[in-house]
């Protein structure tokens, strides 16, 4: 069976945001992120490490955050190095915890709201 591409180079999920400057603020300065482009108000992009996220001004769906929330449905996944460290940096910036620190047979994890209520959950994968 032949694939549709030879090489994936980049992948950027797009997040629908109440307030452009609010969340390129929340990434860039709680969370590490560059402000890779801004474009009219209306769309932006932030990356760290080779990746990024693409922010685009909206109405993100309140009953749909708040039923994501509850359920701890995850938005978007970093693996990192370092996990207890990053989690404390996490706390130190008054971030939103949604999941606290935790050990689980495949990952220490914890996972943290944006200002859109998206779940992003931080892993540092075991070992083996």
């Amino acid at each position: 069976m032949s694939s549709i591409y030879s090489h994936l180079k980049k992948m950027s999920p797009q997040l629908l945001v109440s307030n452009l400057e609010q969340s390129i603020n929340f990434y860039t300065n709680k969370l590490g992120f560059n402000l890779a482009f801004s474009y009219e108000n209306f769309y932006a992009a932030v990356g760290k490490d080779h990746f990024s996220i693409h922010l685009k001004s909206g109405k993100p769906l309140l009953k749909e955050r708040m039923q994501k929330r509850d359920n701890q449905d995850i938005d978007l996944i970093f693996s990192v190095d370092k996990i207890e460290d990053l989690y404390l940096r996490a706390l130190a910036e008054s971030i939103e915890i949604v999941q606290p620190l935790r050990n689980m047979p495949y990952a220490k994890e914890f996972y943290i709201a944006d200002p859109d209520g998206y779940i992003l959950a931080f892993i540092e994968e075991t070992k083996n």
